[in-house]
């Protein structure tokens, strides 16, 4: 069994702020913990801009506290996020968030994230493994 709390993460290595500035994560679950899932507290700044592609995850988002505009970049269909609404990035869909105040969120990570990630200049996290 693991207990640990938010912040008991903070100011460690699983605290990992953007190199874009745009937001910052603690991960709370890891690839190293070899559940199947990475699981995450993000919060996304107010009045930035976020462009995302999980390429190789799939990603589960619950809103708890702020809004946020999220746009399906493949679409162009745009969605209200608030507290209690969850949206699934189950096709790798490319998509932009736009948090209108502070935006927190819980999220899920399939392949588990090692920690490490960032967006690259696609949007994209790299696969990576506790290996390399």
């Amino acid at each position: 069994m693991i207990v640990q709390s938010l912040k008991d993460i903070e100011n460690t290595e699983r605290h990992v702020k953007a190199a874009s500035g745009t937001w910052e994560s603690k991960r709370i679950v890891l690839a190293k913990e070899k559940v199947g899932f990475s699981l995450h507290e993000t919060v996304l700044y107010a009045g930035t801009e976020t462009s995302m592609w999980y390429a190789n995850h799939i990603e589960a988002v619950l809103c708890v506290e702020g809004e946020a505009e999220l746009t399906d970049d493949e679409t162009g269909e745009t969605h209200w996020i608030e507290p209690g609404t969850m949206y699934l990035l189950d096709g790798h869909e490319r998509h932009t968030l736009r948090p209108k105040t502070d935006f927190r969120c819980v999220c899920v990570f399939n392949p588990p994230v090692t920690g490490r990630e960032d967006h690259d200049e696609n949007g994209v996290y790299p696969l990576l493994t506790e290996e390399g």
